[in-house]
């Protein structure tokens, strides 16, 4: 069952459509390997999905971040041109297959996701890590990333008309965060781990049924691109700062023009163009969208798309049948 997008012009409504359609086979591809314990087969079977559809575009894309850097990853890296190289420009930000581990071992949270936005619309970062905060609309301007956690969280529960017992804080379940578990257990509020996945972890504070009020916690900087690009058009916040792990890396930012180490990025220096667009779809189930389901006649994906420009948002059922090529 396609959607109708009425309203939107057709140069939009193209990318739109196709947007979709390149997340719903990568995350088809990758479904198929659910429980199997094979990540890497996995992850492969989305990237080679997604790429090769891109590549079948008349549009001239770039990935600003992705996989990885060139000598890392063999598709979709950062840096990577995609498309035909006809027609709009258009900056990058993918993730074939968020929580490969998740898909390996049969469990939650897994999805496919692209950012894009008109060239330089997208920050471009190499792959590392980044402490985060992200936030819904309601508590948009009211948080701080250097702020004391409990400062934070008091004041989440302030605009948010709840006890600090009520705040639900989701954090991927690592050593690392520890001390920050710590601090949350000291004030009282609650905590919802969750073994990969902070793109919807960071997505959920802006759906007031998610059950999620705040994320905390690093995370690569690759996620943090792409759920600035969705928190863009839902009117959450986000705010990160890089955290090199050894010279090396910090010699790659430097490589790139990122002197200051101790800047705070927020959800437009990430996501800077108003024409920013986000698309995920479900790969497994999770508080956002639900899995690719297989029948007797083919698979039944669920996406989401969303535009800053309008602020719109779809959720999409669509149904592949074996008989057809998948649109």
């Amino acid at each position: 069952m396609r959607y109708h997008q009425i309203g939107i012009p057709k140069q939009e409504k193209k990318h739109n459509s196709l947007s979709v359609s390149i997340a719903e086979a990568a995350a088809i591809s990758s479904a198929k390997l659910y429980g199997k314990g094979d990540k890497i087969k996995a992850d492969y079977a989305a990237v080679e999905s997604m790429r090769s559809r891109f590549n079948a575009v008349d549009f001239a894309g770039k990935v600003v971040i992705g996989e990885g850097e060139i000598d890392e990853a063999p598709m979709l890296f950062t840096g990577e041109k995609v498309g035909t190289g006809k027609g709009d420009r258009f900056d990058l930000a993918i993730d074939p297959l968020e929580c490969t581990d998740s898909v390996a071992k049969g469990l939650l949270n897994a999805i496919s996701v692209i950012a894009a936005a008109p060239e330089g619309g997208l920050l471009s970062l190499p792959d590392m890590y980044m402490d985060k905060i992200a936030v819904g609309p309601k508590a948009a301007g009211k948080i701080y990333l250097d702020s004391p956690i409990s400062d934070n969280i008091y004041k989440i529960a302030d605009v948010l008309k709840k006890e600090v017992e009520e705040v639900i804080v989701v954090i991927l379940d690592r050593p690392r965060h520890d001390k920050i578990v710590e601090q949350l257990r000291k004030i009282g509020a609650r905590i919802r781990f969750i073994t990969d996945g902070d793109v919807s972890g960071a997505i959920a504070p802006s759906y007031e049924n998610s059950g999620i009020d705040v994320l905390l916690g690093i995370g690569k900087s690759t996620e943090a691109v792409l759920a600035a690009a969705a928190l863009r058009c839902l009117g959450g916040e986000i705010q990160a700062r890089l955290m090199p792990k050894d010279e090396k890396e910090k010699d790659r930012l430097r490589n790139m023009g990122v002197n200051d180490l101790n800047k705070i990025y927020s959800t437009d220096d990430f996501a800077s163009s108003p024409n920013t667009m986000f698309v995920a779809t479900g790969v497994s189930d999770g508080p956002l969208l639900k899995g690719v389901q297989f029948t007797t006649k083919g698979a039944i994906t669920h996406s989401v798309v969303m535009r800053a420009k309008t602020g719109t948002i779809r959720f999409i059922e669509a149904h592949h049948f074996h008989s057809h090529k998948q649109e």
